[in-house]
């Protein structure tokens, strides 16, 4: 699973989105976990999205790399990374995973995700969303048998579907998700994220990442009906929340003018109760 973030993405959590609602219902010693793992994603999230000079933004995420390598070597923690030496001793966290967010947000700086191929928009996946959900899957207590498919197939959905939502926002920051092999399929050859967006043909290069997401909704949703249903509900309601803004997404088509969609409160209550999850 993937922390709710723009496409590209403060620690605090939105009252009425469908990630306050998945954490509400851990009990207290995973709820703070997960409190610790999003202000984190959020934290370098910021660093990426700030509109300084390139320089400056990776050397911040390069200290935040560094105290993470002195908090595993024993070093003790900094101001990054304060409270979190507690948490990995109790989940088990894998230093990779943190250090695979930090690599995820330095490809939206250096900008390399600007219409990427599928291999490096999956690798951009798996750094921004995945990773997170690996750490994620150890405060639900998943084994690796059933966590490792689940954070794969689970944050690759929720990230796909992300960027299908986000396409102005993140055009206005000079970004572009939607994989080159899908553009050129629709006839679309500008990779300049303004000209696709205005591109007659961009429906049919969204429906191809579309299709993609909705494959690893399904195969995330096939892992989770072999877990105990105590362990994957949150997950079953992140999942619930964004398949049904995917589908919106797909009915309503990505032709402008595009109005944003966000997760709607009776949506996220409709999910809890619908997957008995309270």
């Amino acid at each position: 699973m993937s922390l709710p973030q723009h496409s590209g993405s403060s620690a605090s959590v939105a009252s009425g989105s469908s990630f306050y609602a998945a954490m509400r219902i851990l009990p207290p010693a995973q709820r703070q976990a997960m409190h610790a793992v999003y202000a984190f994603c959020r934290a370098v999230d910021d660093i990426a999205d700030d509109e300084g000079p390139t320089e400056g933004r990776l050397a911040r995420l390069d200290r935040w790399r560094g105290d993470i390598e002195r908090l595993y070597a024993g070093g003790g923690e900094t101001d990054l990374t304060e409270g979190l030496q507690p948490l990995i001793a109790a989940f088990g966290f894998a230093k990779a995973d943190f250090l695979a967010v930090v690599d995820g947000m330095e490809m939206d700086v250096t900008g390399v995700t600007r219409a990427p191929d599928w291999a490096m928009l999956d690798l951009y996946c798996d750094r921004v969303a995945s990773a997170v959900g690996r750490l994620c899957v150890r405060i639900f207590g998943l084994a690796d048998k059933d966590g490792l498919p689940l954070s794969h197939h689970l944050g690759r959905a929720l990230q796909m579907t992300n960027i299908l939502r986000d396409l102005d926002e993140d055009a206005a920051m000079g970004r572009l998700y939607l994989p080159r092999e899908a553009l050129a399929e629709a006839g679309i050859a500008s990779q300049d994220p303004f000209e696709v967006l205005s591109h007659p043909a961009l429906n049919d290069a969204c429906r191809v990442l579309a299709a993609r997401a909705r494959s690893h909704f399904d195969a995330a949703e096939a892992v989770m009906a072999r877990c105990g249903r105590g362990s994957v509900r949150s997950p079953r309601l992140m999942a619930a929340v964004y398949r049904a803004m995917l589908d919106r997404l797909i009915s309503r088509g990505w032709r402008p003018p595009r109005h944003k969609l966000r997760h709607s409160v009776p949506t996220v209550i409709w999910a809890v109760f619908r997957h008995g999850l309270l």
